[in-house]
């Protein structure tokens, strides 16, 4: 079994400040970086503006050969939700979609589900959820090799 376990930040829409000063310090570059106007349209979604378009979905900056910083925006109601100093997640990359689950399900027990777990439209199979102890989690396997 191969898991990995990376830090996820969030932020509210200085995301892309924040990593740009993580990659001075760390040097590298990105292995991705996605914005929320390339999102899919959501049947029933909040119309973004220009501002939230151009806000970071998602941004990985490799540290070392085992870890990498992730990282994102967020906005709506989740930003309600932001606590400076707390806006992190433990993000789990596992081998296998069952083992996905396991850890899910483990994880979730006596907590909340903050995103079932579920495909999504990057090609993963993921889900979110803060533990009974209060810690925030995101599960993912990448279903691209099915």
């Amino acid at each position: 079994m191969s898991t990995t376990i990376n830090p996820y930040l969030t932020f509210n829409g200085n995301c892309e400040e924040v990593f740009t000063f993580y990659k001075s310090v760390f040097g590298g570059e990105f292995q991705h970086v996605g914005r929320f106007g390339e999102m899919p349209e959501q049947e029933g979604g909040q119309a973004l503006t220009d501002e939230l378009k151009n806000r970071i979905m998602h941004i990985s900056l490799p540290i070392s050969p085992e870890t990498v910083l992730l990282g994102s925006d967020t906005f709506g109601a989740w930003a309600d939700q932001l606590i400076v100093g707390n806006n992190f997640s433990i993000s789990i990359t596992t081998d296998s979609r069952e083992n996905a689950d396991r850890l899910f399900v483990g994880l979730s027990a006596g907590g909340q589900v903050t995103m079932p777990m579920n495909k999504t439209f990057w090609g993963s199979y993921f889900g979110m959820l803060t533990d009974k102890f209060g810690i925030n989690w995101m599960i993912s396997f990448d279903v691209s090799g099915e």
